[in-house]
């Protein structure tokens, strides 16, 4: 039986794939796999949440058009199978608390939990950075959602009471201690109810731009990569670029400025100046970047309303999902009564709330 988390990702949004700066925490809502290998040639899965079943050959592992919810571990099954290791017949049930659709990485914590569940019955030797970068394969690839490799980063490599700081590029990562419960904050997650789907959404044509904006620069900056290559001081070039090219780069570009500053807070204890960074990014998002919605300024405008809340923000990929919000523990009360209600009262939604601690990432529980 495995394991492994969500995430919420406190600040570095749409910079994964710009090989920049993330910084995503593990949180105590997941995925859990029971399994066991069963001498055949066929894997057997079967979903608790949805009550359902589905099988398919080891052999012969395809895509499933009714069956969606399968593709992530038929995914991970296919990769592995790539590399050449000889996939045995299973029996999986899987169960799962992460909200859906909401931008908290329901799918890289299926896709992680299968990966480790399938090293761990088959005695494979493959190591952990490996397995992400695999997990990653199969959303990319077999389920065709062009995802950075934050999301199963933080998934694998989470830790208690930690934020991960990772670089999309070279993949070294630093464990960040969260000084949030010492001072008496808590990270507030509301899910505004409205649901998005990657794969449909306009995700894969920001990701067109930020690299048309690339080809753009690279006459006055030479062979620059990606975005990550470009730094604060090129806001002039930048804002020389088409219009909306160059408000894509201006969001990738202070992004990536945010996060570093933001975790210099953090090591600092200021959490004033990291909430600071949370409401900027918000604010980057909705103008520069246009990923949110009406629902989600709603939620951080009524959320920077109560008092004492330190910063709050869109958090996932946008276009509905999920805020991320810094809150006193005192005022958490006031903070889930005000907000839920008057956001309901203007958009006829009820938001669910969250409260989320730094989690380990994913672990072989038996």
């Amino acid at each position: 039986m495995v394991k492994a988390p969500g995430r919420v990702n406190l600040l570095g949004e749409h910079t994964d794939y710009n090989e920049g700066f993330v910084f995503p925490m593990a949180i105590d809502a997941g995925i859990t796999m029971a399994g066991a290998l069963n001498r055949s040639g066929v894997i057997n899965l079967y979903s608790l949440d949805y009550d359902a079943e589905s099988r398919f050959p080891t052999q012969e592992i395809l895509s499933s058009t009714t069956e969606q919810w399968t593709n992530y571990f038929r995914g991970v099954c296919k990769e592995f199978q790539l590399l050449g290791f000889e996939l045995q017949g299973l029996d999986v049930v899987i169960q799962g608390n992460v909200p859906q659709g909401a931008g908290l990485s329901s799918s890289a914590a299926l896709e992680v939990a299968a990966a480790v569940l399938l090293r761990s019955l088959h005695g494979w030797d493959y190591d952990d950075v490996e397995l992400v970068k695999l997990t990653q394969r199969a959303e990319n690839d077999f389920v065709g959602v062009a995802s950075g490799i934050m999301d199963q980063f933080a998934s694998m490599m989470g830790r208690k009471d930690h934020a991960l700081f990772l670089d999309c590029r070279s993949l070294e990562y630093e464990l960040i201690p969260t000084p949030f419960e010492e001072q008496d904050y808590v990270v507030v997650v509301l899910n505004s109810r409205v649901r998005r789907g990657l794969v449909d959404s306009a995700y894969n044509t920001r990701r067109q731009e930020c690299s048309d904006a690339v080809q753009l620069l690279k006459p006055q900056l030479g062979e620059i990569a990606s975005l990550r290559d470009v730094g604060m001081e090129h806001l002039p070039l930048i804002e020389q670029l088409p219009g909306t090219l160059a408000s894509r780069a201006r969001h990738v570009v202070s992004e990536n400025d945010r996060v570093l500053k933001a975790i210099k807070a953090l090591k600092a204890g200021d959490l004033v100046s990291f909430g600071q960074a949370l409401t900027a990014s918000h604010q980057s998002l909705q103008y520069d970047f246009e990923v949110s919605c009406p629902e989600l300024d709603l939620l951080v405008e009524l959320a920077l309303e109560v008092p004492g809340v330190l910063g709050s923000r869109m958090t996932g990929a946008g276009f509905g999902g999920c805020t991320v919000s810094l809150v006193p523990r005192p005022q958490l009360a006031l903070f889930e009564e005000r907000v839920t209600k008057n956001y309901e009262a203007q958009t006829k939604l009820q938001a669910e709330v969250y409260v989320f601690s730094a989690s380990p990432g994913a672990q072989v529980l038996i």
